[in-house]
């Protein structure tokens, strides 16, 4: 048994189905947090500094808790690109990844609470994109809809015949939560996720 809970800073179903692999009881807070950039920031600088703040954010609501919180962005050829929240953004987002290579960077934190311990990483991953048409684009965007997704797509459904190849260490970062890293974040605050399967 785990001697404190384990709290998902995010509402993201994507990512609750994602932790819901691991076997092992969390609740989930929605963390209210300010996700714009700063002048100058880095994409790497800004997904590890939201990850934190959101762990940080959800954190207050939950004294003695390990909390995950993540952000993520895409970027491609040095634009990064967030949620397009419309199709029009889409399209423009789509079609600038056409043949590109993009890369995600997925901010994790996790905040022990009880300690006031933050264990921040940035977990990067390439996705190689098709050259698209306008129909696929189009089709793809009818089909799917992925409009709160950074980078107008997902990679868990259609989204994955847009790519051309995938590279990085754990293919559930582009999801938007790397399952290896957090299993060892988790670990280093003494939870073995594997030894808990038998508790």
């Amino acid at each position: 048994m785990m001697d404190k809970v384990l709290v998902l800073g995010s509402t993201s179903p994507f990512r609750r189905s994602l932790l819901e692999k691991l076997g092992l009881p969390f609740v989930c807070d929605k963390p209210q947090v300010d996700e714009t950039a700063k002048d100058g920031e880095s994409a790497e600088a800004l997904v590890a500094r939201l990850a934190e703040a959101k762990a940080r954010a959800v954190a207050e609501r939950h004294p003695n808790a390990l909390v995950i919180g993540s952000d993520q962005v895409a970027v491609v050829s040095g634009t990064i690109l967030g949620k397009p929240h419309t199709h029009d953004k889409a399209v423009a987002q789509l079609s600038a990844a056409s043949g590109q290579v993009v890369t995600f960077y997925t901010g994790l934190c996790l905040y022990n609470s009880g300690a006031n311990r933050a264990q921040t990483l940035v977990e990067p991953f390439e996705v190689a994109f098709k050259s698209l048409t306008e129909a696929q684009i189009e089709g793809y965007l009818k089909a799917e809809q992925p409009y709160n997704c950074a980078g107008s797509f997902k990679s868990e459904g259609l989204g994955i015949m847009l790519f051309d190849r995938l590279s990085g260490r754990d293919p559930n970062a582009l999801i938007g939560l790397p399952l290896i890293s957090l299993g060892e974040l988790l670990a280093n605050e003494g939870v073995d996720v594997l030894t808990l399967q038998s508790a």
